[in-house]
C-alpha cells in the first residue's frame, strides 16, 4: 500500500536532502511543501492543506533557525518552534497520520561532559533552545506516538551552514579566527535523511525521544581545520575563546548527543564526520 508523505520545510537542508532520496521510493507519494502553502504561522492554512492532503506521515523539518535574532523576535521563534509544532503533532494524532518532528541540541545547557541521552534534564540557554524545547513538549502532550529526533551541527550542500560558509570565506581571505571551546559532532543533513526514511520505511515505529549526529567528537576550530584540509585551501586558522566572539544568543559548549537509542532501534548508520564532510564536498563540487 503507497504511503503519503509530507514534509515541511521544503526549501531547507534536510527538506532538499529528502527530496533527493524521495525518488528511491516511486510508489509513494512525497509532499515538500515551503512557507508559501504551508504557513507555519496559519494554523487556517495548514490546517486546510492537511485536510485536502491526508498524509500518512508529517515529517516536520521546518523551523524557526536564526538563533540570535530569535532573541529579539521571540514570538515569532516561539509560533513556529512551539506552537506550530503542537497544532500539527495534535491534527497528526486525530487523524491517524504518523508525526516525526526534527528538534535540537539547544534544549541543553552545554554543561554536560558525557554526551547527552535522551532522557538527560533539559536547560535550554537561548530562546531559540526554549521555543524548541516547548515544541518537543508540545508535540509529546498533543501526540505521545510521536517521533522527535535531536540533532546537532547540521550542513549540507543546500542553504547557509558553517561549512559553506568557511569555504567562502577561506577562499577571500588569508586568515580566519573560529571558536575552539565549543565541543560537538556535526551532522551531514544526508545521513540524518537516510535515517528518517529508514523509520519511515520501518517495520517499527517506537514513538519518543531520539539523538542522531554524525560520530566525532570536535571543535568549531577542529571543524574549520578538517575543511580546509580537505578542500585544499591555504587560510590560516586560529582558535579563540567563545567570549572572543560574542552573540546575542548563548551557544552550547558541549553538544554531543549520544545516538546509542537510535542505533538499536532502527540500526542506522552514524557516520564519522570526516567521511560525511567529504561526501558533502564532492557533492558541493558536482552542483
Amino acid at each position: 500500500m503507497s504511503k503519503r508523505i509530507l514534509v515541511t520545510g521544503a526549501h531547507g537542508q534536510l527538506g532538499q536532502e529528502l527530496q533527493g532520496l524521495a525518488g528511491a521510493h516511486p510508489d509513494d507519494h512525497f509532499d515538500f511543501v515551503t512557507r508559501a502553502v504551508f504557513d507555519l504561522e496559519d494554523e487556517l492554512q495548514m490546517r486546510t492543506y492537511l485536510e485536502q492532503r491526508q498524509p500518512d506521515y508529517l515529517i516536520n523539518c521546518a523551523a524557526y533557525t536564526a538563533v540570535d535574532r530569535a532573541e529579539s523576535e521571540p514570538e515569532k521563534a516561539d509560533a513556529i518552534n512551539h506552537q506550530a509544532v503542537g497544532f500539527l503533532a495534535g491534527w497528526c494524532a486525530k487523524n491517524s497520520c504518523r508525526f516525526l518532528h526534527i528538534s535540537t541540541d539547544y534544549v541543553f545547557d552545554g554543561a554536560s561532559a558525557k554526551p547527552y541521552q535522551e532522557t538527560d534534564v533539559t536547560h535550554p540557554q537561548s530562546v531559540y533552545g526554549l521555543t524548541k524545547l516547548k515544541g518537543e513538549q508540545a508535540a509529546q502532550a498533543l501526540n505521545p506516538e510521536g517521533i522527535i529526533i535531536r540533532t546537532a551541527w547540521v550542513y549540507s550542500a543546500f542553504g547557509t551552514n558553517f561549512v559553506k560558509t568557511m569555504l567562502r570565506l577561506m577562499e577571500e581571505r588569508d586568515a580566519l579566527n573560529i571558536v575552539e571551546d565549543q565541543v560537538g559532532s556535526p551532522t551531514y543533513a544526508a545521513d540524518l535523511a537516510q535515517a528518517i526514511l529508514r523509520i519511515i520505511y520501518s517495520a517499527v515505529w517506537k514513538s519518543g525521544i531520539y539523538h542522531y549526529s554524525n560520530t566525532g567528537r570536535i571543535s568549531w576550530f577542529d571543524f574549520a581545520q578538517t575543511i580546509k584540509t580537505v578542500a585544499q585551501l591555504d587560510c590560516e586558522l586560529h582558535g579563540i575563546p567563545t567570549t572572543a566572539y560574542p552573540t546575542p544568543a548563548s551557544r552550547p559548549a558541549y553538544s554531543l548527543l549520544d545516538t546509542k537509542k537510535i542505533q538499536e532501534i532502527y540500526t542506522v548508520s552514524t557516520p564519522d564526520y570526516e567521511s560525511s564532510l567529504t561526501r558533502c564536498l564532492a557533492q558541493l563540487n558536482a552542483l
